[in-house]
């Protein structure tokens, strides 16, 4: 009759499913999780001794070489995806797409397979995931297609070296720790050529075929923010009442980015500032509020451009250049676990979010969108100036499609 597992066999598999489970959660942090198995494992171990295991063997592997190798790779590609670097070759490959679609396709596939063998396939699929979007919506072909291949690809690279995946290099060192002989970088290159060419072959020719046309899952519907001009009118709600009191009027939906007096003069939009006859507000917000913002306050509503005509049927808000993007959430985000209010997104980069989709969910999320807790995996819908969403970009915080 088999031998039951003793308790300290029966608690290290009940922590590993544990950890499992919890890894799943998206509001605990990865981090937390695995910190806290291991302070878990070291406490149990203090207090319920096991033969010749001590706490402080719970600490050996973070110097093993496999693990070392690991963060560094993991810092490489960190830098590459921050600074840009690779960006030139997407660029390069991105003139292909629109003339010879399968050519540039065959060529995303070998780029990052090959790339993948010597680095870690995170940074490579940020790399091509915001150009490979990009071609498809000016080439009209469905991004679904593409994606998968492409992130496939880099699997099968990451598998043709020691350093390609974490689990090749942990792999290759524990077969060293137990006297075998050691595996040279290029050891797996061979079988996964043989292997890997016929995958590749697959996604390159039926992959696309065989994947169904996904329509993308952000709401285009939202209403989009205009910049415009509310002019104090004598005969108005505003004169005479401080801005707190006029926004107030408004149920405190009207934003106020600055406020003119003259034509040299801007005041200070302070809450107690006190509004006169001619002064100008400059807001943001979408055409029907703004509406409704002029008929609260009794003021005229101009376009930015244009003080002359009031805003009508015959002369329509202007949008002065503003652009759509989606920006997708990622792990290492600061706005992941926070709030755009808490993260001052909007004053930091200039861009108003339009509407938010909660990952693993068919619907956008409802309600204040700057007081929802973002979690990774989440898509912002986003309006702004070019500028402003290259500089979001170069920030590196998110990943802006």
């Amino acid at each position: 009759m088999p031998e039951l597992p003793n308790l300290h066999a029966v608690f290290v598999i009940f922590l590993t499913g544990l950890a499992m489970f919890l890894f799943t959660k998206d509001r605990i942090p990865l981090e937390t999780t695995g910190l806290g198995v291991l302070v878990l494992l070291v406490l149990w171990f203090f207090f319920l001794p096991y033969g010749n295991i001590q706490p402080a063997d719970f600490f050996f592997n973070f110097g093993h070489e496999a693990l070392v190798t690991i963060c560094a790779l993991l810092v490489v590609g960190r830098g590459l995806e921050t600074t840009g670097a690779l960006q030139p070759l997407a660029s390069i490959m991105s003139r292909y797409w629109l003339d010879r679609p399968m050519t540039a396709l065959f060529l995303t596939l070998i780029v990052g397979a090959v790339a993948s063998a010597f680095l870690n396939n995170t940074p490579i699929v940020v790399m091509l995931l915001p150009v490979l979007v990009a071609v498809c919506l000016r080439a009209g072909r469905p991004p679904s297609k593409i994606l998968m291949p492409m992130g496939l690809a880099t699997l099968i690279g990451g598998m043709a070296t020691t350093i390609g995946t974490s689990t090749n290099l942990l792999v290759v060192g524990i077969a060293a720790d137990l006297g075998q002989r050691r595996f040279e970088m290029f050891d797996f290159t061979l079988p996964v050529l043989i292997a890997g060419g016929a995958g590749l072959l697959f996604l390159w020719l039926i992959a696309p075929r065989m994947l169904p046309v996904r329509k993308p899952f952000m709401s285009d519907t939202s209403p989009r923010l205009f910049s415009a001009v509310l002019y104090i009118n004598e005969d108005g709600f505003a004169p005479g009442k401080t801005l707190s009191e006029i926004r107030a009027r408004t149920e405190n939906r009207m934003r106020v980015d600055r406020i003119q007096r003259t034509e040299t003069l801007f005041v200070a939009k302070l809450p107690s500032v006190k509004l006169q006859p001619g002064d100008r507000l400059y807001v943001k917000d979408s055409a029907e509020r703004l509406k409704e913002f002029e008929q609260a306050l009794g003021a005229t509503l101009y376009n930015v451009t244009d003080g002359e005509h009031p805003v009508g049927e015959d002369v329509p808000l202007e949008t002065e250049g503003q652009q759509l993007a989606e920006v997708v959430i990622t792990r290492g985000s600061p706005l992941h676990h926070r709030t755009l209010n808490a993260a001052q997104f909007g004053s930091r980069f200039g861009l108003f979010p339009l509407a938010i989709h909660r990952a693993r969910s068919m619907q956008d999320v409802a309600g204040d969108l700057g007081a929802i807790r973002l979690r990774a995996g989440d898509v912002l819908l986003v309006q702004g100036s070019r500028e402003a969403l290259r500089s979001l970009r170069e920030s590196g915080t998110t990943l802006v499609l």
